[in-house]
């Protein structure tokens, strides 16, 4: 029991690493709202099969949708950072890109607060406590319809250049936003003489080798320094 346990909490993490390692090109290929959508759905799909376990009498069920979860928790991060800052102007870029580990932390402590045994943490509540990281998935799945795809991308990887505008008009109301857009030309032109890495190539270039650890040491100290709690 200890061993399925261990196994059950961790599969998140694994599932996170594939989700996250495949992220990349899955946006370049499909887009960052497509894979947004689609990535509800998979979230949608997780929390239903959790919340049906207890009934189904299966924890092979809570397994599977542990590894559903972390698969669209690790394609979620990269994916929502890179969205919400590509649709945000200029002079909210960086406030709109706070908000989210802002609310990942936010949802940390929702989830500790709700699994408390008062609340949906009782021996028959929780399944629903399981599924509802549903919801959240749910609320994205009906509204992201209505936002247009990224600006950047349209331009940078389609070659939509009056599909960029009317997603920029769309999102930023009318105006004159050619400096935005040369911007993203700019940037275009840089990535062609720049080498997209993959995730074997940066570990194993020499070049990075110090940056990486530092982003190492940082990322797996910060879960010790009380910030979640704070």
């Amino acid at each position: 029991l200890l061993f399925l346990w261990s196994f059950t909490v961790s599969i998140f993490g694994i599932g996170g690493l594939l989700g996250s390692s495949g992220s990349r090109y899955l946006t370049v290929k499909f887009g960052k709202k497509k894979c947004l959508l689609c990535n509800n759905v998979l979230m949608i799909v997780a929390a239903s099969i959790m919340g049906c376990s207890k009934i189904s009498q299966s924890f092979e069920m809570i397994l599977i949708g542990r590894f559903m979860c972390g698969l669209s928790a690790g394609l979620c991060v990269p994916l929502h950072h890179q969205y919400v800052g590509e649709i945000s102007p200029r002079k909210l870029r960086g406030f709109a890109n706070s908000t989210s580990s802002f609310f990942w932390t936010l949802g940390k402590a929702i989830g500790q607060i709700s699994g408390q045994r008062e609340l949906l943490g009782s021996q028959s509540l929780w399944p629903l406590l399981m599924a509802s990281c549903g919801l959240p998935a749910l609320v994205q799945l009906v509204t992201l319809p209505f936002f247009p795809e990224s600006p950047p991308y349209l331009l940078m990887q389609k070659g939509d250049q009056e599909g960029c505008k009317k997603a920029i008009r769309q999102l930023w109301g009318e105006g004159q936003h050619q400096a935005e857009i040369d911007d993203i030309m700019k940037e275009k032109a840089t990535m062609k003489n720049t080498k997209i890495f993959s995730v074997l190539e940066l570990v194993k270039e020499p070049a990075f080798r110090w940056q990486l650890y530092m982003i190492v040491t940082l990322t797996a100290t910060m879960q010790l320094c009380g910030i979640n709690a704070v």
